[in-house]
């Protein structure tokens, strides 16, 4: 069975990750920005996964089942935050929202 290198799957992972930071950084939408800390989530779980195929171990697999776990519950308490920021100021502009006082 061939195998892609190592390399191929850390610089893929390297690229999402990257992709993701940069949406975080230029994103101001609140839910565009949740969406990218999960590429970045997802990319790490891949590098994970990549160097644990390397080395024939599991430990890839068990890390990307405890970031699946992470990503799930951010989302649930994100979403909870932005539901409640948009009752409030009825915008998820990240711009307006750090403006809040009080």
């Amino acid at each position: 069975m061939l195998t892609a290198p190592l390399e191929y799957g850390l610089f893929l992972a390297a690229m999402l990750f990257t992709m993701g930071f940069l949406g975080l950084l230029v994103r101001r939408n609140l839910i565009f920005m949740l969406i990218c800390v999960e590429v970045m989530l997802n990319a790490a779980g891949l590098a994970f996964i990549v160097a644990g195929a390397r080395w024939g171990q599991p430990d890839g697999q068990i890390m990307m089942i405890f970031i699946l776990t992470m990503a799930a519950a951010e989302v649930a308490v994100g979403l909870a935050l932005i539901l409640s920021i948009y009752r409030r100021t009825k915008t998820l502009d990240a711009d307006v929202v750090s403006q809040m006082h009080g």
